[in-house]
């Protein structure tokens, strides 16, 4: 306030307008220069006018501000119900492309088990090495067309969110054992040597997702070697295990090797592979790489052209556990195979494809087995109501039969017929799932078409009975 007299104008104020004002002056400032108060009084006027212009112009500003935000706001929320309408249509894209190819496998599956079964029934049957040259080659076809859609449904159900993870302890060796029967044969016939180490190492994974990943590099590695051999190790690495699929086939060029992972990738290169081991559509290794990131295992690959290919996966390490060591499948399969006669046995077919009845009947029938097949449920209980009705040894269902009736039931309606503990054996086209998902029917055995006849015949040793010895006749 120093400085207020400065402010004030020099010349006197007018008398009568300080007259005027005298008795708004409070009772404390007589002693000071009226012409100072008034002076005073007009500043602190103008002060409040501009006080108040100030309010009004922030709040014309706010309330600006408010409109822009408003429109902000309205423009998100556009965006948002845009981004999840898009999302939706993505969704039910994808929805749509599972489904379609699922149902497109399912129907598909249905020729390839027939063709499966006529030609093994065909082998059985003939002895001319040119025919069963021929129908070697049906199987092969067949087996690897049946990859084909394994792969297809397998990168549909990843990208559909449709695998779950189900980690535990187990152990290496068991995988393994999975995956001998299915890949050894075709290393063996292609003079590759296949082998293990490191089995007995606990691991904590979904096992079903790792044996995904394990037959997808496999299968790779003896596709793409010609001489040497297959070697799948686990070691411990820091703490985890490090489990390597070694090969000593072709190599992969450092510039491939960034898109190796990609969809339908495919290396191109002088090696031309013979059938049955031509190349798939290239979804094996992006399958592989999609699971991996799904169970947070470190996946890398280290390889050169002409040497051979090294794929490592990293694995935390399980809790081993006590538990007896089950025989190998192949010893039990042959052992009931041996043991275990399909002579006078009554085996009921429940098939609604009329060629896959047709061929399961053609190849039980000439296994020695007798067969009565049926078309659906219907006919079923049209011939469970006759009086005279003999009791099958075996029941073989298909598990999507017409009029949306399924496997259980029928086994069902057999069971209250004959005897509550009658053997069933489900077939289906429907595909596994990644993650190990679509199980059976709950109290039945399930096989996926196309059923390989070996497969078939050692499930149907495993449920049948078995037979007591014929007593030894008098005088023998």
């Amino acid at each position: 306030m120093s400085s207020l007299p400065v402010a004030v104008v020099a010349e006197a104020p007018d008398a009568g307008l300080v007259g005027r004002l005298a008795p708004l002056v409070p009772d404390g400032l007589v002693e000071l220069p009226l012409w100072w108060v008034v002076a005073g009084l007009v500043l602190l006027i103008g002060g409040v006018g501009s006080l108040v212009g100030w309010s009004l112009a922030l709040q014309a500003r706010c309330r600006r501000l408010e409109h822009r935000l408003a429109r902000q706001r309205e423009q998100a929320r556009a965006a948002h119900a845009s981004a999840e309408q898009a999302r939706e249509v993505a969704e039910a894209a994808l929805q749509a492309r599972t489904q379609f190819f699922s149902a497109a496998s399912h129907d598909l599956r249905q020729p390839l088990h027939a063709l499966v079964l006529f030609a093994d029934a065909l082998r059985e049957r003939c002895r001319d090495p040119d025919v069963l040259h021929l129908t070697g080659g049906i199987t092969d076809a067949v087996r690897a067309l049946d990859g084909l859609f394994d792969e297809l449904l397998d990168l549909t159900w990843i990208d559909h969110g449709g695998v779950e993870l189900h980690p535990q302890s187990f152990p290496f060796e068991r995988v393994f054992e999975r995956l001998r029967p299915h890949h050894e044969p075709v290393a063996f016939d292609k003079g590759l040597v296949f082998e293990l180490r490191g089995g007995r190492h606990w691991l904590q994974a979904d096992e079903q997702v790792l044996e995904r990943i394990l037959r997808n590099l496999v299968a790779n590695a003896i596709r793409y070697t010609e001489d040497g051999g297959v070697l799948v190790t686990c070691r411990p690495r820091r703490g985890q295990f490090l489990i390597q699929v070694w090969d000593t086939g072709v190599g992969i060029a450092p510039q491939a090797q960034e898109r190796i992972f990609d969809e339908f990738y495919q290396v191109s290169g002088e090696h031309r592979l013979a059938s049955p081991h031509r190349k798939g559509l290239g979804l094996g290794l992006a399958i592989v790489k999609r699971l991996a990131g799904l169970m947070q295992a470190d996946l890398q690959l280290c390889s050169r052209p002409g040497q051979g290919s090294v794929f490592s996966l990293t694995v935390p390490a399980g809790r081993p556990q006590e538990a007896p060591s089950p025989p190998p499948a192949q010893v039990r399969q042959q052992a009931m195979l041996t043991s275990t006669s399909l002579v006078d046995r009554c085996l009921v077919v429940v098939e609604d494809d009329e060629a896959v009845r047709a061929g399961l009947t053609l190849l039980l029938t000439g296994w020695g087995a007798d067969v009565i097949g049926f078309p659906d449920l219907a006919s079923v209980q049209a011939w469970v109501s006759q009086p005279c009705v003999r009791c099958p040894d075996l029941l073989i269902v298909d598990h999507g039969l017409p009029q949306q009736v399924t496997a259980p039931q029928v086994i069902r309606l057999l069971r209250e017929r004959f005897q509550p503990d009658l053997p069933a054996i489900v077939i289906t086209g429907e595909v596994p799932r990644p993650d190990g998902g679509g199980a059976a029917p709950a109290g039945h055995h399930l096989l996926r078409k196309p059923v390989a006849p070996n497969k078939l015949r050692a499930m149907i040793a495993a449920k049948l009975p078995r037979r007591p010895p014929e007593p030894a006749r008098a005088g023998a």
